[in-house]
């Protein structure tokens, strides 16, 4: 399968984290509702609206209800998932590693997206994957005020190096290994939020 992202001229495919524990929201927080959707479901639908035509969804926690919703959702938009056996001892790390391990041989790069960020703007999708077609940069990040968030790309000649970490190395640490190869993009706040408590959800949801 050719994935073709027609808004970057790259084949970019979209990882979408959805295997955590959801134990500060205390029940699972992809299936919340968000205006007409779910927190998800919401994710899927901005992704897929900046022209991205490969999502795939790593579950863990609450597999069985995520993966049903993640069908349902695939009658419209072209996503699939694939579920991380580690989920409650590998990390995120682990569940990039999954992720990747999913991509088409054809993909140039990776888009690694949160599930419980549905605030997340379209135009900041778009804008990380047009870095990348004009920059050619192994990452870009998204940044506000000089924090990083996400979603961030990393260019498939990375992804070796991603698949050969191990914990305790978080993302994050990686990400600080190549100073000299990453495109920042400036975005607004959304990037740093995710819905982690109902404190969260209440006061973010629309």
């Amino acid at each position: 399968m050719i994935i073709e992202n027609s808004s970057t001229g790259y084949n970019i495919s979209v990882i979408l984290l959805a295997a955590g524990l959801s134990s500060r929201m205390g029940r699972p927080k992809l299936l919340l509702p968000w205006g007409k959707t779910t927190v998800l479901g919401q994710v899927i639908s901005t992704f897929t609206a900046a022209g991205l035509k490969d999502l795939v969804v790593v579950t863990g926690a609450a597999r069985g209800q995520i993966e049903e919703m993640v069908t349902e959702l695939a009658n419209k938009f072209p996503v699939r998932s694939v579920f991380n056996p580690e989920f409650d001892r590998g990390g995120m790390l682990s569940s990039i590693q999954v992720g990747l391990g999913a991509m088409d041989s054809q993909t140039r790069a990776a888009l690694i997206g949160l599930g419980d960020q549905p605030q997340v703007l379209e135009e900041t999708v778009r804008g990380i994957c047009s870095s990348f077609n004009q920059t050619n940069s192994l990452l870009v990040i998204p940044s506000f005020q000089n924090r990083r968030g996400h979603p961030w790309l990393a260019a498939r000649s990375l992804w070796p190096n991603i698949l050969e970490l191990s914990s305790p190395t978080t993302p994050q640490q990686f990400l600080k290994t190549y100073p000299g190869h990453v495109e920042y993009f400036a975005a607004d706040p959304s990037i740093l939020q995710d819905l982690d408590t109902p404190a969260d959800y209440d006061r973010l949801r629309p």
